[in-house]
């Protein structure tokens, strides 16, 4: 093989390792993955619980989410679309352990939402949060 076509072919390689890792973290950073749905929620949900959550969602998501975690925070980034956490239709998954995983990992494919990982956030808060979301969004 010349030169040029090894460049090519280490080009092509690189891109489709690429891809296949870029696909990867986005199965696991929506959530929609067979381990979110397996994840159980260590918390359980109760007043104290609901609290916690709304206190780390205050400080960590409202500036995007908005306060009443609608999607209208007047912070988020240009052109982000935060989601509406209130709606019935949750496109990262609806599982807690989804939610989790969401919060924890980010929001792919392009991550304007960055994930909480502790020691940003603790596990417990993050379990807090999914017990607030669930207290303000739809019924089940």
């Amino acid at each position: 093989m010349n030169r040029t076509t090894t460049s090519v072919w280490s080009f092509a390689v690189s891109m489709a390792l690429a891809l296949v890792g870029v696909v990867a973290l986005d199965a696991q950073s929506i959530g929609g993955s067979a381990e979110g749905k397996k994840l159980k929620n260590p918390v359980a949900m109760s007043p104290a619980s609901i609290a916690a959550g709304k206190a780390a969602y205050t400080k960590n998501c409202a500036f995007c989410h908005g306060p009443e975690a609608k999607g209208d925070g007047k912070m988020a980034p240009k052109d982000s679309h935060p989601s509406d956490l209130t709606d019935a239709k949750w496109d990262r998954g609806s599982t807690d352990g989804e939610i989790f995983l969401v919060l924890q990992n980010g929001a792919g494919p392009d991550f304007k939402m960055k994930g909480f990982k502790a020691p940003r956030v603790s596990d417990t808060d993050l379990w807090n949060v999914v017990n607030y979301l669930r207290s303000v969004g739809p019924k089940k």
